[in-house]
């Protein structure tokens, strides 16, 4: 396990949050969303669900990457991409939302989880740099 905490409290729930099983599962979402895109016959939706689909992916590879980092900074500067990936994440959901591709029904779980995993990696890397700092 790399420096710094790979648990902390989410904002929904009571207890800690695994973000490595967490950013696993959410992949998992995003791989389910991409296959029902292809079923699809929007060229545009199976372009912005191929892009969404690789960053949301990349999500959970830059944390997994983190927890063998070399030191401190090297764990902040990937949580910084898996973070950077995320927000990358919620720019495709927002454009295959408000372009009607996909209902906003289906996506605002996605979307909402997308914002607390943002939220999550921004935490953990704010508290690293403490450490680090301190």
């Amino acid at each position: 396990m790399g420096p710094g905490s790979n648990q902390v409290n989410s904002m929904r729930h009571a207890h800690p949050v695994d973000i490595r099983e967490r950013s696993f599962q959410y992949a998992l979402r995003a791989i389910r969303l991409y296959q029902f895109l292809q079923k699809g016959k929007d060229g545009a939706g199976w372009i912005l669900g191929k892009q969404y689909l690789r960053a949301a992916c990349s999500v959970g590879a830059n944390v997994e990457e983190a927890q063998a980092s070399e030191s401190r900074a090297d764990f902040i500067h990937k949580l910084g991409i898996a973070q950077k990936e995320a927000r990358e994440s919620l720019y495709w959901l927002r454009l295959l939302s408000e372009s009607d591709i996909v209902t906003d029904a289906k996506l605002k779980p996605l979307i909402h989880e997308t914002e607390e995993i943002v939220s999550v990696l921004t935490r953990i890397v704010v508290n690293t740099k403490r450490k680090l700092a301190a």
